[in-house]
């Protein structure tokens, strides 16, 4: 089985200044195809930072991340972008969504970015929806 995760002697250092804050250090980590993964601990120890890190949202320090096995940790920020459209979704925990936005578009909006057609948007946004029960709120606003 293949790792869809691997990350090799990751570590993350942040900047104020002068002053250097490591986040993470020497993090290895192979997480299998199909696998499911919890990732727990108290605030600041890194969890987010992870995620950045395996999403392409920020880059490592030093060594390398691999999600399906592509090396993301060396990918320019305009092939990493567009990496980021065809290949990772990311909830946030704190979602803000677009007030002026109906739910469908909401939903839809990451979508424009890719090559689907507008047919193919609608059925995935209403897939989305119903999924979470929400199929009866397609025009509604967040508030």
């Amino acid at each position: 089985m293949t790792d869809i995760i691997a990350l090799d002697h990751v570590e993350k250092v942040y900047h104020r200044d002068a002053i250097e804050i490591p986040v993470l250090k020497d993090v290895t980590l192979a997480v299998p195809q199909g696998e499911f993964l919890a990732l727990m601990g108290p605030s600041g120890s890194g969890k987010t930072t992870l995620l950045n890190l395996i999403a392409g949202i920020d880059q490592a320090t030093r060594g390398r991340v691999l999600v399906g096995g592509e090396e993301i940790s060396t990918l320019s920020q305009t092939v990493l972008a567009k990496w980021r459209s065809q290949t990772i979704g990311f909830i946030f925990q704190l979602y803000n969504l677009i007030p002026v936005l109906t739910a469908f578009e909401n939903v839809e909006l990451p979508l424009l970015l890719t090559k689907l057609s507008r047919a193919e948007r609608r059925r995935h946004v209403e897939t989305a929806l119903s999924i979470v029960g929400l199929a009866d709120r397609v025009d509604h606003y967040p508030r």
